[in-house]
């Protein structure tokens, strides 16, 4: 899908905030409702806006974050690993990447000992050579400005 640079301003502004009103997000690129309200359609159609999250303060909430590097086995392929971390509710997000590892996994738990049990669940499907682990201490996101310490 081709975008222009309307749709882009859209885009920013639906980034730091997915329930502004259309109408402000008009008022803010400079058009009426209507074909504002349509570009949007357009792009939830393509795929290109795939939906709409609440950003929650982590700290707050209680939880931990963390991300596992993951080696895989040599005879893994990636589309594999996604299989396998798609059935672990824990996993927010991953990405096979180039070079090394292979991947890096988004995981939200309660806490420690629980992000203990979701990795070793992870380590025992025997796709697996390694994982490293790394825990979130503070976030920043650029789209809200806010993040938790």
């Amino acid at each position: 899908m081709n975008l222009d640079d309307i749709d882009r301003s859209i885009l920013a502004h639906l980034r730091r905030d997915g329930r502004a009103p259309v109408s402000d997000i008009a008022r803010q690129v400079g058009l009426s409702p209507a074909p504002v309200s349509r570009r949007i359609e357009r792009m939830e159609s393509a795929g290109v806006i795939r939906g709409y999250v609440a950003v929650i303060d982590d700290p707050q909430s209680g939880s931990l974050e963390a991300f596992t590097e993951v080696r895989l086995s040599g005879s893994t392929e990636t589309g594999e690993l996604g299989d396998i971390l798609r059935e672990v509710p824990e996993v927010q997000e991953f990405f096979t990447i180039a070079g090394d590892p292979d991947a890096l996994v988004r995981i939200r738990v309660d806490d420690v000992d629980h992000l203990q049990r979701v990795v070793n669940a992870m380590r025992r499907t025997g796709k697996l050579t390694g994982t490293k682990t790394l825990i979130v201490m503070h976030t920043w996101n650029r789209a809200h400005g806010t993040g938790g310490t």
